[in-house]
């Protein structure tokens, strides 16, 4: 057996020792060791500590953040690190394996205002605690543009800086995906640096197969996730995009940034 699909089994039936609890996240979530190696990791979110929201039915996050990395594997980006639906000390939840991002490493970023760096896109310009100017940026690299791209499809509602993790070798995660699939329109993120930007030829034959496979096999295993409106409503998200051709716009009606930022 590969290391690989060890720790797969792993994250299904390892036992989850909580080593502690992340703070300030608004769900109750643990940091866990997993199974029987010592240097790995697990988040561990149980329904039982989900808060209630208004938008969103009681109970649903943590089948949410299943559903993400299932539509993440259907696009075959690696964008959502792996994850699954089990049991744990505090009963059923998502289990997903800790990816320690690279600290010196700053894909989403604030700077103070004035030219925008290279490398970087401008997504807007704020003021800081201080009141002085800033500017929100992000890396323009193809890690990122692929998480922009995914945000679209699953309707993430809280696409914060602190949800991107930057990986030493480039790749970069996006994690806190419990508020998604929403059937209307609530695209909140801090990625809009590519707002109108053409959308290119592998990524729209990645979205298209995303696209039929939401109407075969990849539906069918949402259905034990999502509602029928949602699993519907994320195709037509995807066809919408692929018609336009273009990364969208930020719109009016719905705050197009999530409140903080990080």
């Amino acid at each position: 057996m590969s290391h690989e699909a060890g720790l797969g089994a792993d994250l299904l039936h390892g036992e989850l020792t909580v080593l502690g609890r992340i703070m300030p996240a608004s769900n109750t979530t643990f940091f866990c060791r997993l199974g029987p190696h010592d240097d790995v990791r697990a988040v561990y979110k149980p329904v039982s500590g989900e808060r209630p929201l208004w938008d969103f039915a009681e109970g649903t996050l943590a089948a949410r953040e299943y559903a993400a990395w299932l539509v993440s594997e259907a696009l075959g980006w690696n964008v959502v690190p792996p994850t699954v639906l089990r049991d744990g000390p505090a009963g059923p939840g998502m289990v997903q394996l800790w990816c320690e991002p690279d600290p010196e490493q700053s894909p989403v970023d604030l700077l103070p205002e004035g030219p925008v760096p290279a490398g970087m896109l401008h997504v807007l310009d704020a003021f800081d605690q201080a009141d002085r100017p800033v500017m929100l940026l992000h890396e323009d690299s193809a890690p990122l543009r692929r998480m922009a791209l995914f945000d679209i499809a699953v309707n993430n509602t809280d696409r914060k800086g602190g949800h991107v993790l930057a990986m030493h070798d480039g790749h970069r995660y996006g994690v806190d995906h419990g508020v998604c699939f929403h059937v209307d329109d609530k695209l909140r993120t801090v990625l809009w640096g590519w707002h109108g930007a053409e959308i290119e030829p592998e990524e729209s034959a990645a979205l298209t197969a995303l696209a039929s496979r939401l109407e075969g096999d990849l539906g069918q295993a949402l259905a034990d996730l999502l509602t029928r409106a949602e699993i519907a409503a994320t195709r037509r998200r995807v066809v919408r995009m692929l018609a336009a051709g273009r990364f969208p716009q930020p719109g009016p009606g719905w705050p197009s940034i999530p409140w903080p930022a990080f």
